[in-house]
C-alpha cells in the first residue's frame, strides 16, 4: 500500500497527478534541488578554493591568512550542521534561509578588504552551507522516495560538482591581470542570486511530504531501519578528514607547478566535473551494486588521489588526483546520506545533521593536523605530505569497516 502524501497547499494534490509525478514534477524538483546544492556548496563552501590563488596574486591574502579563512568556514560548517539537527523548522524554510544568506555574505566579501570581516563572513557562509545541504538532502530524498525514483539522487547530488565546476570555470574565464578578485566575489554572488530563484520557487510549491519513507530496504546495509548509525558517522568523519586537504590545496599545488591562471585554474573545474558525473553514474549503477561496497571502494580511490601529489609532483598527478578525489567525494556524500536515512524512520533531518556535523569536524581537523605536524617538520610541504598520508590511512581504515559491514549483513 502506497503512503498518502500531505501538502501544505491543496493545489498540489491536483498538480501531482500520477502521470505528472513521474515526469514533469520530478524533473522540476530535481533541477531545483540540484541548483540548491550547487549554490550551497559551489559558492558558499568552495568558491574560496579557486579564488584563493587570485587573492594571493592581488596581495590580499597569504598562506597563513588563507588558512584562517578556510578554518573559519570549516568551523561555521560544523556549527551549522550541529544546529541543523536541532532547529525545529521545516527543511524548506531552512533551505530558503541558507540560500539567501549565502548570496548576501558572498557579495559582502567583495565589499571589504578586512581579514577579520572576511573571517566572519566565511564563518556565516559555512553555517548556511551546512543548513542548505542538510535541508536539501532531507527535502530531496523525501520527495524521491515519494516519487519512487531513488535513482534520481545522483542527479540532485551532482549539483555540488556542477557548482564547484561552475565556480571554477567562472574564475578561469573572468580572471585576468587587471580583474580584481574582490570584484569577482560580487559578480559570483550576482550569478548565484539569479540561480537561487529556481529552488526558492519550487520549494515553495513542493513542500516536504508528510510521510517520509526511507530508501528501498534492498539497497540498505540493514533490513532494520533503526540500525545503529554510529559507525557510519565515524566513517563519514574520516571521509571529511581525508578529502579536505587535497580539496583545499589542489589549485594551489597546481599554481606552484605552473603559475598561469589559464593552466592551474583547470584543477578545480576538473574536480567539480568529476564529482558531478560520478554521482549520476553511481546512482544508476546502484541498481546492481550494494551501497556500502561502493562507499568503501570510493574511500580507497580517494586515498590514492590523496597520496598521489605528495609522491609524484607534477601537473599530471594533480589532474589525476583532482579526478580521483572529485570523482569520489560526492559519491560518498550521496551514499552516506542515503544509507543514514535508510536506517531511521520519520524526519531524517536529525541524522543527516549529525552525519554532516561529523564530516565538518573531520574537515576542520585536517588543517589542524597539518599545522600540528608542521611543528615537528622542517617545512610546510613536508607537514602537508605527512598530513595527506594520515588522512589516506583514515580513509583506508574506514573502507575496511564498511566492507566488514557488508559481510556482517551477508550482502553480495
Amino acid at each position: 500500500m502506497k503512503p498518502q502524501l500531505g501538502f501544505n497547499k491543496p493545489m498540489m494534490t491536483s498538480i501531482l497527478s500520477p502521470n505528472i509525478k513521474s515526469g514533469r514534477a520530478a524533473v522540476m524538483f530535481c533541477a531545483a534541488a540540484l541548483i540548491s546544492l550547487a549554490v550551497a556548496m559551489g559558492v558558499g563552501r568552495f568558491a574560496f578554493t579557486p579564488l584563493f590563488p587570485l587573492m594571493v596574486r592581488d596581495d590580499l591574502l597569504n598562506s597563513e591568512t588563507g588558512a584562517l579563512l578556510a578554518a573559519s568556514n570549516y568551523l561555521g560548517y560544523l556549527l551549522g550542521a550541529l544546529l541543523a539537527a536541532r532547529i525545529k523548522v521545516k527543511s524548506t524554510t531552512l533551505l530558503a534561509i541558507g540560500l539567501i544568506s549565502i548570496v548576501a555574505v558572498t557579495a559582502a566579501v567583495g565589499c571589504t578588504a578586512s581579514i577579520a570581516s572576511w573571517a566572519i563572513l566565511r564563518f556565516i557562509a559555512g553555517v548556511m552551507s551546512a543548513w542548505t545541504l542538510v535541508a536539501t538532502s532531507a527535502w530531496g530524498l523525501g520527495w524521491l522516495a515519494s516519487f519512487g525514483r531513488p535513482n534520481l539522487a545522483g542527479v540532485i547530488f551532482a549539483g555540488v560538482g556542477l557548482g564547484i565546476a561552475a565556480a571554477g570555470m567562472f574564475c578561469l574565464i573572468v580572471a585576468g591581470p587587471e580583474v580584481s578578485s574582490l570584484k569577482m566575489w560580487i559578480e559570483l554572488a550576482s550569478l548565484a542570486a539569479i540561480a537561487v530563484l529556481i529552488p526558492l520557487a519550487v520549494s515553495w510549491h513542493l513542500p516536504v511530504p508528510v510521510i517520509d519513507t526511507g530508501a528501498p530496504a534492498s539497497q540498505s546495509s540493514s533490513h532494520n531501519a533503526s540500525s545503529n548509525t554510529g559507525g557510519l558517522i565515524v566513517c563519514y568523519t574520516l571521509f571529511g578528514f581525508g578529502y579536505i586537504l587535497p580539496a583545499t590545496y589542489l589549485p594551489a599545488l597546481a599554481r606552484q607547478l605552473v603559475d598561469d591562471p589559464q593552466v592551474f585554474g583547470w584543477a578545480w573545474p576538473l574536480f567539480g566535473i568529476a564529482a558531478a558525473l560520478s554521482t549520476v553514474v553511481v546512482a544508476w549503477g546502484l541498481k546492481k551494486a550494494n551501497r556500502l561496497s561502493v562507499w568503501a571502494a570510493s574511500h580507497v580511490f580517494m586515498a590514492i588521489g590523496v597520496l598521489l601529489p605528495s609522491s609524484w609532483a607534477s601537473l599530471v598527478s594533480v589532474v589525476i588526483a583532482a579526478l580521483l578525489v572529485g570523482g569520489t567525494f560526492m559519491v560518498i556524500t550521496m551514499l552516506g546520506m542515503q544509507e543514514a536515512r535508510a536506517r531511521v524512520r520519520g524526519n531524517a533531518t536529525a541524522i543527516l545533521g549529525r552525519m554532516t556535523a561529523g564530516f565538518a569536524f573531520g574537515q576542520l581537523m585536517g588543517p589542524v593536523a597539518s599545522a600540528a605536524i608542521g611543528r615537528f617538520t622542517a617545512d610546510y610541504s613536508t607537514a602537508l605530505n605527512y598530513a595527506m598520508a594520515l588522512s589516506a590511512a583514515g580513509l583506508l581504515l574506514s573502507a575496511f569497516y564498511l566492507w566488514r559491514e557488508v559481510r556482517r549483513h551477508n550482502f553480495r
